[in-house]
């Protein structure tokens, strides 16, 4: 097989169809969801936000069971809802790169020093901006806007483990149970 052919040989327009429907993810077909990260709410009220996912799980648990969610190759693709004034806590992850694109909304984003947690350097992103953040650089999110912030987020891993939170992140030693 050369690098162009797929597992799909029939080239008929009923194959190619069925092979486009089932890469498909509509807007419709996603849900807000606002309690697979609700146990960061333990932490208070600001880390409150909702992941739509697309493509995997993303790194926030096991969501094999939602078969709306396109099967992970390489990555996953969600979006994160992130209301006015919350905050996305500190986290690290430590197998993959992780990307956020703004969609709507103003969104900072820190990245911490991995020794010292307390030395930063931040930027705020707008519409259609763009940061990566390296695989074991701890990083935090804040909505800056007066609006809800819709930003798409982007792990290199199709099974990305679930972050660590570092001593210095609001979210240590807080479970999810």
């Amino acid at each position: 097989m050369n690098q162009h052919s797929t597992a799909h040989e029939d080239r008929s327009p009923s194959a190619l169809r069925e092979l486009l429907d089932s890469c498909v993810a509509t807007r419709e077909s996603r849900h807000e969801d606002w309690d697979t990260l609700g146990f960061q709410a333990k932490a208070g009220d600001e880390f409150r936000r909702a992941q739509i996912r697309y493509v995997g799980s993303g790194a926030t648990g096991d969501h094999e069971g939602d078969d709306r969610i396109l099967p992970a190759g390489h990555f996953t693709f969600s979006n994160m809802r992130l209301p006015a004034g919350a905050v996305g806590p500190e986290h690290t992850h430590h197998d993959a790169e992780e990307a956020f694109f703004v969609l709507e909304g103003t969104l900072e984003v820190t990245v911490h020093d991995v020794e010292d947690g307390t030395r930063t350097a931040s930027r705020t992103l707008g519409y259609r901006d763009l940061v990566r953040v390296p695989a074991g650089v701890p990083r935090s999110l804040r909505n800056t806007g007066e609006t809800d912030a819709l930003f798409c987020v982007i792990i290199g891993a199709a099974r990305p483990q679930l972050p660590t939170y570092p001593s210095t992140s609001a979210m240590h030693g807080v479970t999810r149970d």
